[in-house]
């Protein structure tokens, strides 16, 4: 049972993955579609500097996406060691996981200094 609470508790953080990702995509548009009303069409705004919203926004989505596939091979594969007798834990996916938030924070945290 703890290894289903694990493969839900994944499940949840790709989904909150994915949501993010489609909002910082969607305010990516908000900014587009504002700039549009202001008349700044071709212009760098600081609101708005360089349109890596989207891309970041898409990357996070298609991350989600993966996370929960590997969530569910993960799953399987301990839940296939745990009938065996033979579990032996590993963290491959967490630091995966960890890789991903940690250079997405990086991005951001750039992205925000550069808009500054």
């Amino acid at each position: 049972m703890a290894n289903e609470r694990t493969f839900l508790a994944w499940i949840r953080t790709s989904i909150g993955v994915m949501a993010f990702g489609f909002v910082v995509e969607r305010f990516a548009l908000f900014m587009k579609q504002f700039s549009l009303l202001l008349g700044k069409e071709g212009e760098t705004s600081p609101l708005h500097p360089h349109g890596y919203s989207s891309l970041l926004g898409l990357f996070l989505v298609a991350f989600g996406v993966v996370l929960s596939l590997l969530a569910y091979v993960r799953y399987k594969k301990e839940q296939r060691l745990i009938d065996q007798g033979s579990y032996d834990p590993s963290s491959k996916l967490n630091v995966l996981l960890t890789l991903v938030v940690l250079i997405t924070g990086i991005f951001l945290l750039v992205y925000l200094i550069r808009s500054l």
